[in-house]
């Protein structure tokens, strides 16, 4: 009998560096001997053949916990991904195109590198500064044995009890920080365009050590800028040795193909334009006709029409065009002559002919990038008195970064949104430059209180006191509550705005399913009678496949009626869920291929654990025969 092909969801044998290898096989397999062995000797001719420089000089960064890093970057997700159908059914959300995602951000960005692989423009991230006071402890759910740690990050046993000891005891060491932030960075890299870009907020406690490791994820040639933001605007008195004033946001590129974008002029720069001719030039500044140097082709007189008086450069200078060029300016109205038309001549300097924008620097004042004042401010704004997150970003600090890095339809990533300032200041740039751009951000579900080990209720904890007070019990809440408000004020203050203020949302949850072993997926037979599987279930598996075979979390899912069985369509993927696909099925099935011209799946994915083998070869003959009239070409996949 032949068996369908099969496949496991993801993959569960990965090892530190099992992914980079499959990598480096793909594309050098002549670096690799029969036995798979790696040969470095032919690396470097494939090096040197493309005059590729070769330097002995070099160094690393190195920490407790590295290769544990590396491990847990290729470690398959352990959770599904199901959505908030409920919300994202709303009038006010069912067609956006923005995305909100409660669950651990590793978790997540391990479930979006499929569907989002280098499509994302620009990730900007505040992670946790690791001060000692902001509650960063490092610790995971993972449940290694000291052999299985050093079998799969390829450590010696020592090493491998170490690191379980500060994961198990918790730790806000560097090595731990570095060891929380190295995954997700290396992930995030994958889903970065080549020409995108991502910045990060960072102070004291760790801004050496993350220079560091993104030189080592994303190549120091990619470092972009080391920006020094102004968040508060006086110093503290009572500080200790030196007020600290600043935070530092680092930017890198994915690869030389990013090109920035200049930020938009200021007022101030456009202060001095304040002329018009009413001649559709538009508005104009005078300008210096004088170069304090002197050319023999600049000296010459220019004739004021209304005074019949020349003009001359003063001695040692020049004007600074021909006089070619100037007879063409003052044919063209281009020499002005003061407001009572007897002065000196200058130049006219249009507007649209300087440079319509700023080059990004270096240095972002509190007066064009806020401060934190700025960014608490914005919260009751939108919360009231209190407001339930004690550190925000203000708008104004991450607009010029979208600004900078991204066009006006792009993706943008924050998956350590916290309070939503990422997507508040997406929607807020959308309605300034009528941009249709989109945000996919991602929060923990952090909870704002504790329980109290007496009485069992719930206290508020002491990070989260004004949170819990007003009724959010977690930092998701927070944020989902923070991104619904801001689009509630934008619509109100721009009425006739249609772009896209909504957002949908997803979560992680437990994967339900059981494991298979071996010898189930060899004889390929049910695993359950009638599974039954709830809505959310269902939309779980819905969800985490149709994104795991590169679709979008917001595409298209068509629901498909085989004669009472529910399928879904999303693209070119059919998929088959629940246990009730019977002869009726298939044949309904047949006649829509034959009947409907749109309909025409590659694939059709059937859940393993729910169909049996007698169904899944019916469903392989007929589709085989069906081939033979109709020129499509369809796959069948049987997925656990």
């Amino acid at each position: 009998m032949t068996h369908l092909p099969t496949e496991t969801l993801f993959d569960e044998t990965e090892t530190a560096n099992s992914k980079q290898i499959a990598i480096l096989k793909k594309h050098f397999p002549q670096c690799f001997d029969k036995n798979g062995h790696f040969q470095p000797e032919k690396m470097m001719e494939v090096v040197k053949a493309n005059d590729v420089e070769i330097v002995k000089e070099s160094y690393s960064m190195n920490w407790l916990g590295k290769a544990y890093a590396r491990l847990l970057t290729n470690l398959p997700p352990q959770k599904l991904l199901k959505p908030d159908t409920t919300h994202n059914k709303s009038l006010e959300n069912s067609n956006s195109g923005n995305v909100l995602i409660k669950g651990d951000n590793l978790e997540v960005l391990k479930h979006l590198v499929n569907g989002y692989r280098e499509k994302i423009k620009m990730i900007y991230i505040d992670p946790p500064y690791n001060t000692g006071s902001d509650g960063f402890v490092y610790q995971d759910d993972f449940k290694f044995t000291v052999d299985d740690l050093s079998r799969l990050a390829g450590i010696d046993k020592a090493e491998a009890e170490r690191i379980l000891s500060f994961n198990a005891k918790g730790s806000n060491s560097h090595s731990a920080w570095l060891t929380f932030m190295y995954p997700r960075l290396y992930i995030a890299r994958e889903l970065m365009r080549e020409d995108g870009a991502i910045f990060i907020s960072i102070d004291d406690n760790e801004q050496a050590q993350l220079k560091l490791l993104c030189d080592e994820v994303f190549g120091e040639e990619n470092f972009m800028a080391d920006i020094i933001w102004q968040k508060k605007y006086a110093a503290t008195n009572d500080a200790k040795g030196f007020s600290t004033t600043h935070d530092y946001v680092l930017c890198y590129q994915k690869s030389s193909v990013f090109k920035r974008n200049l930020l938009p002029r200021t007022e101030e720069q456009n202060k001095p334009y304040k002329h018009d001719d009413k001649d559709g030039k538009g508005l104009w500044r005078s300008d210096n006709l004088l170069v304090k140097s002197y050319s023999e082709s600049g000296v010459y007189p220019i004739k004021n029409p209304n005074t019949g008086e020349d003009f001359y450069p003063s001695k040692g200078s020049s004007w600074r065009a021909s006089q070619e060029t100037m007879t063409k300016w003052l044919a063209e109205n281009r020499i002005y002559f003061g407001k009572d038309g007897e002065g000196a001549p200058q130049l006219k300097r249009y507007l649209e002919e300087v440079q319509q924008g700023r080059v990004p620097t270096t240095w972002w004042n509190y007066q064009e990038a806020g401060h934190n004042d700025a960014a608490n401010k914005e919260l009751r704004a939108l919360f009231g008195a209190k407001t339930p997150f004690d550190t925000p970003k203000p708008t104004s600090l991450i607009k010029p970064m979208v600004h900078i890095a991204t066009g006006k339809e792009d993706f943008i990533l924050d998956f350590f949104v916290g309070s939503g300032t990422t997507a508040d200041a997406v929607m807020q740039l959308n309605i300034e430059d009528k941009g249709s751009r989109k945000f996919i951000c991602v929060q923990l579900d952090e909870l704002t209180y504790e329980i109290d080990q007496k009485t069992g209720n719930k206290i508020a904890s002491k990070s989260s006191k004004d949170a819990f007070d007003i009724g959010y019990h977690s930092i998701f809440d927070i944020t989902k509550a923070r991104i619904t408000k801001a689009a509630q004020k934008i619509a109100k203050e721009n009425p006739d705005y249609q772009g896209d203020l909504g957002f949908k949302v997803f979560e992680t949850i437990d994967d339900f399913r059981p494991s298979v072993d071996d010898e189930l997926q060899v004889s390929n037979e049910s695993l359950f009678d009638d599974m039954v599987l709830s809505d959310e279930q269902y939309q779980a598996l819905l969800t985490t496949w149709m994104l795991y075979d590169n679709n979008e979390l917001t595409a298209d899912i068509e629901s498909i009626d085989l004669q009472g069985y529910n399928a879904h369509l999303v693209n070119k993927n059919l998929y088959l869920i629940t246990s009730d696909f019977g002869t009726q099925s298939l044949k309904r099935l047949l006649d829509k291929l034959d009947e409907d011209k749109i309909f025409a799946p590659d694939r059709i994915i059937v859940n393993g654990y729910n169909f049996d083998t007698a169904i899944q070869m019916e469903l392989n003959e007929a589709i085989r025969s069906y081939q033979n009239k109709k020129k499509i070409t369809i796959n069948i996949i049987v997925r656990y």
